[in-house]
């Protein structure tokens, strides 16, 4: 088969993997943030074990869709494009250009979100608050730019529909 051939294959395997993160996330996100989230529902989490349950899965996968989209969807998406992807940070500014990634720093910014999340675990809990409902918001950046990767193989690099998974549905906001 010729390395042609190929990438499409290389590249639909991580779209695949983002696309099976992407209905749990999306599902977390909904069973999260139907109200409000204050310092006042993050207090309550030590008395309320089930909300602390769905704090920690939408964080566990809104961190997992940040990871394979970084590290292996927009890698892999590159080369079907028949250019090299670089250093992290060199694939986000690409994606950029491309407008498949809409801003490199709201990216970024969801990634030191992220990584917060997970070291500064409820310590400030009007802090951990309002990082909870930043990351609501950079959930959607994360399944639009899988929906816009989606896109970009299907009308610039000419795949057809059925090599790859369906978009992801994004969740509507329900609250800014």
């Amino acid at each position: 088969m010729s390395s042609a051939r190929m990438r499409p294959c290389v590249f639909s395997a991580p779209a695949r993997t983002t696309k099976r993160e992407g209905g749990p996330l999306s599902y977390s996100w909904h069973r999260l943030f139907p109200g409000s989230i204050d310092a006042v529902w993050v207090k309550a989490l030590a008395d309320a074990p089930e909300a602390a349950e769905r704090m920690d899965a939408f964080v566990s996968r809104f961190g997992r869709m940040q990871d394979t989209i970084a590290d292996k969807l927009l890698p892999r998406w590159l080369p079907a494009l028949a250019e090299q992807p670089g250093s992290q940070i060199d694939t986000l500014n690409r994606a950029e250009q491309l407008r498949v990634v809409v801003s490199v720093t709201s990216w970024l910014e969801a990634r030191k979100l992220r990584n917060w999340l997970v070291h500064e675990y409820m310590k400030d809990t009007e802090e951990f608050a309002e990082g909870l409902n930043l990351a609501s918001r950079y959930c959607l950046i994360l399944m639009d730019t899988y929906n816009r990767v989606r896109d970009y193989a299907l009308h610039r690099i000419g795949l057809v529909d059925t090599i790859l998974p369906a978009p992801l549905q994004l969740p509507a906001p329900l609250h800014e």
